[in-house]
């Protein structure tokens, strides 16, 4: 039986590393392009590694250079990349439901760290209960990708123009296609809420009174709001 279940988690970290490869090709468009900001903000390639290994957030850290290169406070960029990176709670908090109760602590803590959008979508659509490991083969994959194109990117930032490493990053919108049309097509109620979403996020960033709010803040907005709404109207029964 033990055999069998290191056999299972063995296949699912496989699958993971498998799955890691295409979202690690896309950060790595992604960090180049990061990597260049650091660089010209004064920041050695390890400092931006680290920074990369530590937060894998794109628009945290670009935020964070931003206030870097303006001489801000510890405070104030802690405060900031809170704001910005507040839709990972909601990540978080959804899939958790996804792990078995009896899964210990230490994989709740590491599975926190290794959400990322795309790492959260395919996790998220896993049938069933999430096995962790999954979830670290992808992370392993896709970390090392947005790490060292962010250290390389401080090395020879110079060699690659910041337009045509920023038309690179369109791969990452590929993935995200990837991951919802397949169940859209399926589920028309699915798909009539993501296009909704998409609206909806267009709508809050371009009206005077909603444009100003963090995007942070508007992603956790449109979640809640569209999320209650929708189970609301199609509630799902759980099962024993």
């Amino acid at each position: 039986m033990e055999k069998q279940a290191a056999a299972g988690k063995k296949a699912w970290f496989l699958r993971g590393l498998r799955d890691g490869i295409p979202i690690c090709m896309g950060y790595f468009a992604v960090s180049f392009a990061l990597g260049i900001a650091a660089r010209e903000i004064g920041m050695t390639w390890y400092q931006a590694a680290l920074m990369s290994m530590g937060m894998v957030a794109s628009a945290g850290e670009f935020a964070a250079l931003v206030l870097i290169g303006s001489g801000a406070g510890a405070f104030e960029m802690i405060t900031t990349t809170i704001i910005v990176n507040l839709r990972y709670l909601l990540m978080s908090t959804a899939l958790s439901q996804k792990l078995k109760s009896d899964i210990p602590v230490i994989h709740r803590f590491l599975t926190a760290y290794c959400i990322t959008d795309e790492i959260f979508g395919l996790s998220a659509a896993v049938e069933g209960y999430l096995e962790p490991v999954y979830t670290y083969g992808m992370t392993i994959v896709s970390v090392a990708g947005w790490t060292s194109g962010t250290a390389l990117g401080v090395l020879v930032g110079n060699i690659l123009p910041l337009w045509a490493s920023n038309a690179m990053s369109v791969s990452l919108y590929g993935m995200f296609l990837a991951i919802i049309i397949p169940p859209a097509r399926t589920n028309h109620f699915l798909g009539g809420l993501v296009a909704v979403s998409m609206a909806a996020s267009w709508i809050f960033s371009e009206l005077p009174f909603t444009s100003g709010i963090s995007t942070g803040f508007r992603v956790i907005i449109l979640t809640l709001l569209i999320a209650g709404i929708a189970a609301w109207i199609r509630p799902v029964e759980e099962t024993a």
